[in-house]
């Protein structure tokens, strides 16, 4: 499943977007620290796609892909040497595939910012050098360990000490560890450090229905930002955790109504969803049938024996072929017998490298 750490200073909208995504209740009052434990909560990813195929094929139960929110503690200026609740809680987000970092992007004296004036890019740097930092610590003591085995002359700890030199130097100038130019083999021997700031790092810009948003003051500090994460390597997305949260308790029906009456044009979370599958370069592919139509995740470019490996792993080792058509072709022929009919059903082998939409049917030995 995959994995998604929220970060950001306190008083951001973490945990506002968290509760808006798993419709939860973890805390989320007007002051620093309100999140004083990790929550996790699982969401199941929106996909149209999903719902049309299991009318067309009245499946019993519909199972969308799912993804893993973690809400940490705000971080401050500091938490890698000790300040605030924040450094408790990185090793929580070690685990996690990619890192959502929330921002505030919003003018509004009635809720307090630990730094006062709003200013995204201060903001995204205090959190990056914090990730940079909690990196850097991890990365000496592997180091340390590293000692006795490079003095016996192991090839394997010195090529991995090579690699975590060209990380530190990075870290050590306050960077992020994937400004380091690794090789990918030197990326595989620093893998199982799991650090922060390797993983890839989506940007929320947490607006406000309502509010002075950044993007519509005009003095530049939101062009700043775009620019300070297009330099990083990153991708950004506009989201606003508090109307989404509070949509969770309007019909599903009258969703888009609300948000024309905000002033909300799309639907925060579904984007927010989307970019970070852009992000990770991940795709969908679909299997359905009368008893279950289901949404499977894979990174964009796998095999279809690879794809075969997320239902079961047999289907990857004894995989045979697969019989795939497009979700919006099945769609229109209107049954796979249909499909099949009309000659859309196509049979693949090892090579075959799944489209994002495929629907699929394996054959294994």
């Amino acid at each position: 499943m995959l994995k998604i750490g929220i970060v950001g200073l306190p008083n951001v909208g973490k945990s506002t977007l968290f509760n808006a995504l798993t419709k939860a209740a973890v805390p989320a009052e007007n002051y620093p620290f309100c999140t004083i434990d990790p929550s996790v909560g699982v969401v199941g990813v929106p996909d149209a796609r999903l719902d049309k195929l299991a009318a067309l094929s009245e499946s019993e139960k519909v199972v969308p892909a799912a993804i893993e929110f973690v809400d940490i503690a705000g971080l401050v200026k500091g938490a890698s040497e000790g300040e605030g609740l924040g450094n408790q809680f990185l090793s929580h987000i070690r685990e996690v595939d990619a890192i959502l970092q929330m921002v505030r992007f919003f003018e509004d004296p009635d809720i307090t910012h630990v730094h006062g004036e709003i200013d995204p890019v201060r903001d995204i740097e205090v959190i990056n050098l914090e990730l940079a930092l909690a990196d850097r610590d991890a990365v000496s003591k592997r180091r340390e360990k590293l000692t006795r085995d490079l003095r016996a002359g192991l090839k394997e700890a010195q090529a991995e000490d090579a690699a975590l030199a060209k990380v530190h130097q990075a870290l050590e100038a306050g960077a992020l560890a994937r400004t380091a130019d690794l090789t990918p083999e030197e990326a595989k021997l620093v893998k199982h450090l799991n650090l922060l700031t390797l993983k890839p790092i989506l940007y929320a810009f947490n607006g406000k229905a309502g509010g002075h948003n950044l993007g519509e003051t005009g003095d530049g500090r939101a062009d700043k930002a775009y620019e300070l994460v297009e330099s990083l390597g990153g991708s950004f997305v506009h989201v606003d955790a508090r109307t989404e949260h509070e949509l969770n308790d309007v019909a599903e029906g009258d969703k888009d109504m609300f948000r024309q009456e905000l002033g909300v044009q799309v639907d925060g979370l579904v984007d927010l969803i989307r970019k970070a599958y852009e992000t990770l370069g991940l795709i969908t592919f679909f299997t359905t049938g009368p008893k279950e139509t289901r949404a499977w995740t894979i990174s964009k470019g796998a095999t279809a024996p690879e794809a075969g490996a997320a239902i079961h792993n047999d289907f990857k080792d004894k995989f045979i072929r697969a019989e795939t058509v497009g979700w919006d072709v099945l769609l229109a022929d209107g049954s796979w017998s249909a499909a099949r009919d009309k000659g859309d059903i196509r049979t693949e082998g090892k090579t075959y490298v799944v489209q994002d939409g495929d629907v699929m049917v394996f054959l294994h030995s």
